[in-house]
């Protein structure tokens, strides 16, 4: 399984946001130099981040994006099913399952289900919050700059 480079970005981002917010708002363009992306891209992964209610715009001279929510209250589940749908490895698990006929009879469907929770576990255990702590511990900068292979 692998997740989209627009879950990626939109935590990348989100992390970003959580660091250098501070009194000022957040330019699309000082993340995209910091994180080496494309600013147009992270325009459309802020703009769903904005519809779904984690950040807000603002117009003008000071504009830029400001978390609405504290990065301690987002978790990683919730951004990367906001731009996944769901993160289930198999159709007949997750949100919405899809009817199998195979179900009485599946002889795997126990390991997606133990990969399911695990994943689950893991994204809804894992805040913006914790991350941005993880990367400091790691002795990243303040102005982290996360080059993740694609």
């Amino acid at each position: 399984m692998q997740m989209s480079t627009k879950s990626r970005y939109a935590l990348r981002l989100l992390i970003d946001m959580a660091i250098n917010e501070g009194e000022d708002n957040v330019k699309i363009k000082d993340i995209a130099a910091r994180q080496n992306l494309s600013p147009k891209y992270l325009e459309q992964i802020v703009t769903v981040l904005n519809k779904a209610g984690y950040v807000r715009s603002e117009r003008g001279p000071q504009g830029g994006y400001r978390m609405v929510i504290k990065p301690r209250d987002i978790t990683a589940g919730e951004i990367v099913r906001l731009f996944e749908g769901s993160t289930s490895p198999v159709p007949c698990l997750g949100v919405h399952p899809m009817p199998c006929a195979n179900e009485p009879v599946c002889c795997t469907r126990s390991l997606w289900k133990r990969m399911d929770d695990t994943v689950n576990e893991v994204l809804n255990g894992t805040t913006i919050q914790d991350m941005v702590d993880e990367a400091k511990k790691e002795g990243n900068p303040a102005v982290i700059n996360i080059n993740c292979p694609e």
